[in-house]
């Protein structure tokens, strides 16, 4: 089905010219041989242009549609019109001069049968360019050494005629091509898995780039090479082990490697880089669905913003958008030389927004009115890593399950609740280094995590946005009942540094019925000193209201500070206390519009 999609993905770009057609490929090139009408070197031109990646500006090759590049192994085999210093040249890095010399003759070989019978001047200056060329020689070429360490550094070069035409711009040069191409288009002929029909097979597949962590010249997608994964009677016979036909295995090859190259449109979550597309050649499509996932900008956010709105209000999202288009996701990890499928997705436009939208819902808490309404991807896994580390990425494995219950409206993994839980009991409050133990993210998280679970009906009247002060749920009101406390302490104490939640919490919520009496030892102590303030009276009667409000909302009779509680109640206990602590600095005219809402 992943063949499929992509193989349907590249005929729809074909056919608007966004993709090149069979035989051609796009490649990186960083510099052209200009070469007179009769083949002599006259000048190296850099075809490399500066782009800003991040706070760097860096030169990048241009890309270009030439003719289709070969699969390489350890064999010589050259590229048509396209090609290394070693091949065009006989030159390179390597200390290989005996190599490089036979890479020069075998790509002599190929441009002269390919134009023999073409006589444009275009095809008479390459043709010239391989006769006279000498590598050995080539220190006598002033235009080679103006660029001779660049040339030699292994990017792509291209052939470049006095009169400003690239040689494989030329119509002639391209059906010379496409010739030999058909005289070649042997092989075993089978029906081939994706689209049916029964034509030559691929033996080797095309090289996918641009997966991270994989090899940077690529990896594959379809391939044998071991008996290991060879089917019984395929021996050593590479891609007849998976018959997928030439067209099929060039389109989607093609069209993979134009989403991965697609900066724009392309995550990475963990080790895993998701790429995702729709039957449609307007990038409308991977705009909203980009933003909505992880908007990288304002404009993503303001993006974000309207998507939400908009599906909240039953509208369409986008102009020319049809919520029934079909649509893609594609994880991919790297291993080894291979890449491996972490997942693989498909649905209408719709349904993915849609459970894009009831994820950010169940991620809603209160929160400060400067803070963005969304909690997206990135500051959600942002949230399991130590804020310490140097490498901020969180675990693979989960990070690729937290995307798949998001796109399909699934309970998320036991292991981002356990990830949160843990950093809580880790970290301590450090303003200089702005670290907090609770923040909106993992509250959100815990939230969602419980409102997704099933059978959660016990304490599913405490996953709101904002307090639930009716509640009697016991972590709940425990969790509140800390946070009354530690704002006790804090008003008893202006500026102090560290308060109960840094030396209790963690026990507090774990096992509430060795902390709390000692607590409430202290909450004396802080309110004895409040009532000697100037407002000490007023300020005594607030506590004790809030206080035994909260006291009488715990059974007595049956131990209001139970010896342990298990990971969910911990959970209740931290929403408890966030929404207590945001309680606290929302004016009332607000409680009141929220509880009115």
């Amino acid at each position: 089905m992943i063949l499929q999609a992509l193989t349907k993905y590249y005929e729809i770009l074909a056919s608007d010219g966004k993709l090149p057609k069979q035989g051609y490929s796009t490649a990186k090139i960083s510099f052209a041989l200009n070469l007179s009408s009769s083949g002599e070197l006259l000048e190296v031109f850099p075809l490399k242009h500066e782009e800003l990646r991040g706070k760097k500006s860096v030169e990048i090759p241009q890309e270009k549609t030439v003719p289709e590049q070969t699969i390489r192994s350890v064999g010589i085999s050259p590229n048509f019109l396209c090609d290394n210093s070693s091949y065009l040249l006989g030159l390179d890095k390597k200390d290989k001069p005996e190599r490089s010399l036979r890479c020069f003759s075998a790509s002599r070989k190929l441009h002269e049968t390919v134009l023999e019978h073409v006589h444009t001047p275009a095809a008479e200056a390459v043709r010239g360019f391989f006769r006279s060329w000498n590598p050995g020689e080539a220190e006598t070429s002033a235009a080679f050494l103006a660029h001779e360490e660049q040339l030699l550094a292994g990017g792509n070069i291209v052939f470049q005629i006095d009169s400003g035409l690239f040689a494989q711009d030329d119509p002639e040069i391209c059906s010379a091509w496409d010739a030999y191409l058909a005289s070649l288009d042997g092989g075993v002929r089978m029906p081939c898995l994706v689209t049916g029909k029964d034509e030559p097979i691929a033996i080797l597949h095309a090289k996918i780039k641009g997966v991270s962590g994989a090899q940077t010249a690529g990896a594959n997608l379809v391939s044998f090479n071991s008996t290991a994964y060879e089917s019984y009677g395929r021996e050593k016979s590479q891609g007849l082990n998976a018959p997928v036909g030439k067209h099929a295995a060039f389109a989607y090859g093609t069209a993979l490697n134009h989403l991965l190259a697609d900066r724009d449109h392309r995550l990475s979550v963990g080790d895993t880089t998701v790429v995702y597309w729709a039957e449609s050649s307007g990038p409308v499509y991977q705009d909203i669905f980009h933003a909505a996932l992880s908007p990288q900008n304002e404009d993503g956010n303001k993006l974000l913003n309207s998507v939400m709105k908009r599906l909240a209000e039953g509208k369409p999202v986008a102009d020319g958008a049809e919520m029934s288009m079909p649509f893609y996701i594609l994880g991919l990890a790297p291993n080894a030389a291979r890449i491996s499928v972490r997942f693989f997705l498909r649905g209408s436009f719709g349904s993915f927004l849609d459970n894009l939208r009831k994820h950010y819902d169940d991620l809603a808490v209160v929160h400060a009115p400067q803070d963005f309404p969304y909690l997206t991807l990135y500051w959600l896994l942002r949230e399991t890593v130590n804020p310490n580390a140097s490498d901020k990425s969180a675990s693979p494995l989960m990070s690729g399950e937290v995307l798949r219950s998001i796109l399909l409206g699934l309970p998320y993994p036991q292991a981002l609740q356990s990830a949160v839980m843990l950093r809580i009991r880790a970290e301590q409050d450090d303003p200089d280094r702005h670290i907090q133990k609770i923040t909106r993210g993992r509250a959100a998280i815990l939230k969602a995590c419980l409102l997704r679970m099933p059978n959660n009906d016990n304490y599913k009247e405490v996953l709101t946005v904002s307090l639930n002060e009716q509640s009697s749920n016991r972590a709940y009101v425990l969790g509140r009942l800390f946070a009354v406390l530690e704002k006790a302490q804090k008003d008893a104490s202006p500026g102090i540094n560290t308060t109960i939640k840094d030396r209790y919490f963690t026990s507090a919520c774990a096992t509430p019925g060795n902390v709390f009496p000692t607590l409430f030892k202290l909450y004396e102590n802080h309110i004895e000193k409040l009532r000697k303030s100037e407002n000490g009276k007023a300020i005594g009667i607030y506590y004790g209201k809030l206080v035994g409000g909260l006291m009488n909302r715990l059974d007595v009779d049956q131990n209001p500070f139970p010896a342990h509680l298990f990971l969910n109640d911990q959970s209740i206990f931290v929403l408890g206390y966030y929404h207590q602590v945001q309680s606290f600095f929302t004016p009332k005219e607000k409680k009141q519009n929220t509880e009115e809402e």
